[in-house]
């Protein structure tokens, strides 16, 4: 039984939409890609001394496991030249697995639901654009609910 995985895309090294076409592309081989949402571009958090982002939210049937799956995606980072030279840093290609169905998993490596997505615009909006209702299985809460539970800040803007 295959599970939906929603992921979180972002880059701001290089050209941005041509890293985040083509790791929906490498994503794609494995599984079903579903729904892509429109990419936004964002401003930076936490490290904000670096260009701006450019991210999408993707749904993801998938008959691997999300230890697996992640592997996988740190393979096609590492393919499309992510470095990890500053945490939070410049990226030319970042793959977070956000949600795996409704699992919880804590393990050296791996935190699903992704730990930080309930505080990150950047993450909310492109995701409410593909499943507004999908539920945070930790917080009990949609994604919807989340993204207007958010205070004013972090700039947020969908490009045409």
């Amino acid at each position: 039984m295959a599970t939906v995985f929603y992921l979180s895309l972002g880059s701001n090294v290089g050209d941005r939409e041509k890293s985040l076409r083509e790791a929906i592309s490498r994503v794609g081989a494995l599984g079903r890609v579903t729904s892509v949402s429109s990419f936004y571009e964002t401003e930076p958090v936490e490290v904000t001394d670096q260009a701006w982002f450019l991210n999408c939210a993707v749904a993801l049937e998938s008959n691997e496991t999300p230890g697996k799956l992640m592997t996988q995606i740190l393979s096609i980072e590492k393919a499309l030249g992510r470095e990890r030279l500053q945490k939070k840093g410049p990226r030319t290609i970042d793959v977070d697995i956000l949600l795996a169905g409704d699992e919880i998993i804590d393990e050296s490596g791996l935190t699903i639901p992704h730990p930080a997505m309930a505080q990150r615009r950047f993450v909310l909006e492109p995701l409410a654009e593909i499943a507004p209702e999908a539920r945070h299985p930790v917080l009990k809460k949609t994604i919807r609910e989340l993204l207007a539970e958010l205070p004013p800040g972090q700039t947020v803007r969908k490009l045409r």
